[in-house]
């Protein structure tokens, strides 16, 4: 009894241990590249995708998503606190903005409900200086992608990435595909941990067409 007393004691503290060297990083910005990994697209779809680049930026409980390629700027501005989330699109001289509550935000992401997330432990890379694990993620159409976390840190806020709220980390590597059926492949290629100007998180109030 002693024995099985002491192995218990023993995983609770190397378990705890472990949990609590994870950093929670409350203020950062990470530049994604993406390339194309397999394709269904003609030659100028994928040299706009290959100049397109990604950011996050994180600042406590509010998150940015930055999407710019030659022909559309997208930007997500989720903020944690009340669920919600602002749309802001950019095409050429159009500009338009979609409001979502929590509600509308968990529709929108309906897609990633009821997904399945596999931990995959004995696969893993170094990005950025950071090693990270292997997930597997499979969605309700059988879709299947990989994605690469940080062990070592994880964000503040993590509803802003649906199909990634529940990566026990900080998602550096990951696929996704498009209406072609064509896969991209998202990479950290930069991370700062410097604090994040505040007005990246401010809501436009004219300039752009408002869309239900």
């Amino acid at each position: 009894m002693k024995l099985i007393i002491g192995w218990i004691t023993v995983f609770s503290f190397l378990h705890s241990d472990a949990f609590a060297q994870q950093r929670v990083v409350a203020e950062c910005t990470v530049t994604y590249q993406i390339s194309l990994t397999e394709t269904k697209t003609d030659k100028e779809v994928q040299n706009a995708i290959q100049q397109s680049f990604r950011t996050v930026y994180i600042k406590g409980n509010d998150s940015r998503v930055d999407l710019v390629s030659p022909s559309l700027t997208q930007s997500v501005i989720y903020d944690k606190s009340n669920g919600s989330a602002v749309v802001l699109k950019e095409f050429g001289n159009n500009k338009f903005m979609i409001r979502l509550n929590q509600s509308a935000w968990k529709l929108a992401n309906k897609k990633y409900e009821g997904m399945n997330i596999q931990l995959v432990n004995n696969e893993t890379k170094t990005i950025l200086g950071y090693e990270c694990k292997k997930a597997l993620i499979t969605l309700k159409d059988s879709s299947v992608f990989n994605v690469y976390y940080a062990t070592a840190i994880t964000p503040s806020v993590k509803e802003f990435e649906y199909q990634f709220k529940d990566i026990p980390g900080f998602v550096l590597e990951f696929q996704a595909k498009d209406q072609s059926g064509s896969v991209a492949t998202y990479r950290a290629v930069k991370i700062s941990l410097s604090p994040v100007q505040a007005s990246k998180y401010d809501i436009p109030t004219s300039g752009y067409r408002v869309l239900n």
